[in-house]
């Protein structure tokens, strides 16, 4: 018996032995987690080949409430990995004060997507492009004058080390090696598409590392005409484009210079961004979801940008340029998730070849059901608080200076002088950044908008000695892209008065900051009135009986910006597209609810509704939306041809050398056949050459002419050939027959030698013009 008894506590103690042994086994597997890896020719997945089928989107556009909503429509879409941008601005808005909770939260957003089996992309920049304010660079790097960003400036470098140690305190534990779900990291932004500097791309990836992102593959993303500039050997290359493009041509360098490389398209686009006074982008679901097959039959991983946009709130939207043009707060992309969170038709066709490519055994769960929608009856009792009569305390400046020199990041400002002369001739204000409103003892004398290249304005009248000159700036979204990043707000330079041949600054300045925060906002003296025609702060409650999302209609409304409950929501802007903005439900409360609305401009009627549908398509700009006058043909009948060709079919940039250089301002550019034997013509990009054979700045062209443009399917306008965006292009009409002429106004005179075009990415190459003439000239052409 006792013989038993020693065999059984033995035996006992076995058992126990062993599961204590399962036990840590179990733990340390939690705490080590599985592998991601650069396989040949594939990634590998805890050993195993996987294709990364990702969805951008990004937290700070998704109420936090929503996220778990959000990432469930992902899944439930058959993606099986998320990627997401870390934003630099919003983490760290003062320097030094970093904020990671609420909508800023992103481990939270991390540890959600891995609840639900996601897979995570972290894409920490610095540079984030995704037109955001500024690519996501914080504003107050641009308090010091001679900062460069996005190079090996020692300030800017020391800066980008502080907030990428942060981003790796948030996010370097939840790497897949260590039981987290993050399994590649980005090094930078499309850099191909800024400079040429391996060191500055290096000392970036060298931070990343040093902010713990050590266990997963590093990557750099890029277009597929500019990979190599910066491409360094130790990292995983990946290339970005659009619904359409020709894969076969987006990879074929890639495939060449590392054949055995897993290949993944990073950004494939599956719609656009809006700009205030454009028309409402959208793409072809069909097309889309064709690229993706031919991806995913060829074993391609890649990324949709976006999978679900949302709402660029409060004032983080970005801008192009050239030329300046500032984005919607609408981030809905034409995505397949709608701003709102809605499923679409686009959503259901990639669900449907989604369905086809599942591990074998899986299913697609069905997607999460919608929020509830509620109309909100129009809002039309108002308390107002004029603008000029709820002004802060002044900085006194003897010189107008950028809005950051002056301690501020967003929003309006104030410059206010009395003059000391009587005054006449044109107001030159160098530069307004972004639109101005300028009165003479609070008389409108007029609006100058950068989208027109508008910084004079005739004064009608001679203003006299004593007139009290404001000139109230709002700033609108700085540049996201290429140089142009670089962009102070309010008035850059300096104001002056051109009355003949003299020249005279305006001096002795105040100077009122008017930041879009809440706590500023709400800070007025409201009383009971009616709407005032000029800027002003209209404040009213209104009450619920149940919440749920709504689209708050701003169609009366001029210009401005609108907070409830606290929340920023965006901006609206009567030129439109965008006429709504979206209005959470998880924002909105039952019972009392506030809603305090900045219109600069004046509203034609103090009314706001909540509509249960978007209006993201109306647009009410008074300019022309080509750049053709009625009745003008240019003629080229006397004019030199500086040189004439041929560009050879397919994809890819094409180069053209002069044999001798033309001096000249004006570049046109004629198409007069085509491949396909059809009326349309269509340029991506075009880059001219100058004396040393180098593009020269693109930063003040203008289209002066084209012959045709189709705006009817899309917004393929002249201008698109100098955007910067090689997914976008001009294009003609398809009833209008060739020739084609292009004229663009170079800014200043170059010794032209050349000239780069870049057809559209599509394959064939659609519209690619086949012979050319081009003519170079020191005034413009003759209409």
């Amino acid at each position: 018996m006792n013989t038993m008894n020693k065999l059984l506590r033995k035996l006992s103690l076995g058992v126990v032995c062993l599961l204590m042994t399962a036990f840590i086994c179990s733990c340390q597997s939690a705490q080590t987690g599985g592998t991601f890896e650069v396989g040949k020719n594939t990634f590998l997945l805890n050993g195993k080949p996987f294709v990364v089928k990702a969805a951008e989107v990004h937290y700070p556009r998704i109420p936090e409430p929503y996220w778990e909503q959000r990432i469930l429509s992902c899944k439930a879409l058959g993606m099986n990995t998320l990627c997401l941008y870390v934003f630099w601005n919003l983490h760290e808005q003062q320097p030094g004060k970093f904020d990671f909770s609420g909508n800023k939260d992103i481990a939270k957003f991390c540890r959600l997507a891995q609840k639900h089996g996601m897979y995570v992309i972290v894409r920490p920049g610095p540079y984030v492009c995704a037109e955001w304010e500024m690519g996501g660079l914080p504003w107050w790097l641009l308090k010091k004058d001679d900062v460069q960003l996005r190079t090996l400036d020692p300030y800017y470098m020391e800066r980008v080390g502080i907030f990428m140690n942060e981003v790796g305190k948030q996010l370097a534990d939840l790497q897949i090696s260590r039981g987290g779900n993050i399994i590649m990291v980005q090094v930078e932004n499309e850099y191909g598409s800024y400079g040429i500097d391996k060191p500055y791309v290096s000392a970036i990836r060298d931070l990343v590392k040093k902010a713990g992102f050590t266990d997963v593959p590093l990557f750099q993303c890029d277009w597929s005409s500019n990979f190599t500039n910066n491409a360094l050997d130790d990292l995983l290359w990946t290339v970005n484009f659009g619904t359409g493009a020709n894969i076969d041509e987006q990879f074929k360098k890639l495939k060449s210079l590392r054949p055995e490389t897993p290949i993944m398209c990073s950004e494939f686009w599956s719609g656009w961004f809006d700009h205030w006074g454009r028309k409402h982008e959208t793409r072809d679901a069909a097309t889309m979801v064709s690229g993706i097959k031919d991806m995913l039959d060829r074993n391609i991983s890649f990324s949709l940008y976006m999978t679900h946009g949302g709402t660029t709130f409060g004032w983080w939207g970005g801008a192009n340029n050239p030329a300046y043009s500032a984005m919607c707060s609408s981030y809905d992309y034409d995505a397949p998730i709608s701003e709102a969170g809605w499923t679409t038709p686009k959503y259901f066709q990639l669900r449907d070849l989604l369905k086809q490519y599942l591990p074998e055994g899986e299913t697609l769960p069905e997607p999460p059901a919608q929020y509830p929608v509620i109309s909100v009856p129009a809002i039309t009792e108002w308390e107002v608080a004029p603008l000029f009569d709820n002004l802060p305390q002044a900085k006194q400046s003897e010189d107008t200076k950028p809005m950051e020199q002056f301690d501020q990041g967003w929003g309006s400002i104030l410059y206010r002088t009395t003059l000391k002369e009587d005054v006449k001739g044109i107001l030159h204000i160098d530069e307004v950044h972004d639109w101005a409103q300028v009165f003479a003892d609070g008389k409108l004398l007029g609006r100058l908008d950068r989208r027109r290249g508008e910084f004079t304005l005739p004064l009608k009248e001679t203003l006299k000695k004593g007139t009290r000159l404001d000139i109230l700036v709002e700033a609108m979204g700085r540049v996201n892209f290429d140089k142009s990043i670089h962009d102070r707000k309010g008035i850059t330079n300096k104001v002056e008065v051109v009355s003949g041949e003299q020249v005279k600054e305006l001096k002795g300045w105040e100077v009122y900051n008017l930041p879009p925060f809440y706590e500023f906002v709400s800070q007025k003296n409201y009383q009971a009135g009616k709407p005032v025609d000029g800027p002003a702060y209209y404040k009213a409650t209104f009450r619920l009986d149940k919440t749920g999302d709504t689209f708050l209609d701003m169609q009366t409304w001029g210009k401005g910006m609108v907070w409830v409950n606290g929340h920023a929501m965006g901006r609206f802007w009567e030129i439109g597209p965008q006429q709504t903005l979206y209005m959470p439900g998880c924002w909105l409360k039952e019972g009392e609810n506030e809603i305090i609305v900045l219109d600069l401009k004046g509203p034609a009627e103090a009314k706001v509704a909540g509509v249960e549908k978007p209006i993201l398509d109306m647009l009410r700009e008074k300019a022309p939306e080509t750049h053709r006058k009625d009745g003008q043909n240019l003629n080229l009948k006397a004019e030199k041809v500086v040189n004439a060709g041929t560009f050879k079919a397919g994809n890819g940039w094409q180069e053209v050398r002069f044999a001798q250089p033309a001096a000249g301002r004006y570049f046109c550019l004629e198409g007069t056949s085509n491949y396909e034997g059809n009326n349309i013509a269509a340029i991506a990009e075009l880059d001219v050459l100058d004396n040393n054979g180098k593009p020269v700045s693109r930063e003040n062209w203008k289209i002066v002419y084209a012959d045709s443009e189709e705006t009817r399917s899309g917004n393929r306008t002249a201008d698109k050939v100098f955007d910067l965006q090689e997914s976008t292009f001009w294009q003609t009409v398809d009833n209008t027959a060739y020739p084609h002429q292009i004229v663009i106004d170079l800014g200043k005179e170059y010794n032209v030698t050349g000239f780069r075009m870049l057809p559209r990415a599509e394959a064939g190459a659609p519209g690619l013009i086949k012979d050319y003439k081009v003519y170079v000239k020191k005034s413009d052409f003759t209409y």
